[in-house]
């Protein structure tokens, strides 16, 4: 492994540490979260263990450390300057790393549901919608660790508004999608091509997908097609694919941004 993917996956586990010493610690204890399993249209199967006990939205947490896994063997798509493949390649590895947390922990809240690892799912999910926002602050304005480290900062206090709230979350996580987008269509303005624009397009679709399943859940329900795979599932599955866009608008606009016009991607 090289050294700056270290460095990334070491950065990933100091701050998911910090977060949950701090969510263990009671901070968010007024935080409203919902706990249990009538919050789910998924019936749980009380013969199998609590970490199965509804097997379809269990098991498809390890699509997001597959993701994470192949993500992180991948090379990063660069010029040949060293330093930029380095940066780049952390910068991918940040996000890689992001997602082999958010698996298990999307997991924990699902078998145990319990307060802290529902809150440490809603946590965790806003800095990973602002890590794209950073990535493409990088395509504009160059190496620049501590906007980087700001943003992430943000991100994680914007939490708070949960203890101001009940919808506190909801209303983070929307600003965190707006700005992810918006950076997203100004970076490809700037450096994309028709390649970037259909991953981003994808991605769009994906997000679209992850917010509508998720909230329509149990009405989805009545519907045969929901009822075994629920829309909770497909959210998940929506999740998963919208991280994978990303991954490839992201690493696509690192080539594009660098390249002349004639031999951009298309």
């Amino acid at each position: 492994m090289k050294p700056e993917s270290r460095q990334a996956l070491c950065h990933v586990t100091m701050v998911s540490c910090l977060c949950v010493a701090i969510v263990y610690m009671g901070i968010f204890e007024g935080a409203f979260v919902q706990v249990g399993y009538e919050h789910y249209a998924e019936a749980p199967v009380t013969s199998l263990p609590a970490f199965l006990a509804m097997p379809f939205n269990s098991l498809i947490n390890l699509a997001y450390v597959l993701l994470g896994v192949y993500w992180l063997q991948s090379n990063a798509s660069t010029p040949e300057h060293p330093t930029e493949l380095q940066r780049a390649r952390y910068l991918k590895d940040i996000f890689a790393g992001m997602a082999l947390v958010y698996g298990p922990v999307q997991w924990l809240r699902i078998g145990t549901q319990t307060h802290p690892a529902a809150v440490l799912d809603q946590w965790f999910t806003l800095p990973i919608f602002a890590w794209p926002v950073a990535w493409c602050l990088y395509l504009d304005r160059g190496w620049k660790p501590w906007l980087f480290l700001t943003i992430e900062c943000l991100s994680l206090c914007s939490y708070g508004l949960t203890l101001l709230h009940p919808c506190g979350f909801e209303v983070a996580l929307g600003i965190h999608i707006a700005a992810a987008v918006c950076q997203a269509l100004h970076a490809h303005g700037r450096y994309g091509s028709t390649c970037s624009g259909a991953y981003l397009t994808l991605g769009i679709l994906s997000c679209l997908g992850f917010v509508v399943l998720k909230l329509y859940d149990h009405q989805l329900a009545r519907w045969h097609l929901f009822q075994r795979l629920t829309g909770h599932f497909w959210s998940k599955v929506c999740d998963v694919l919208q991280f994978h866009f990303a991954f490839l608008f992201l690493t696509n606009l690192n080539t594009c941004q660098r390249l002349p016009p004639e031999r951009k991607i298309h």
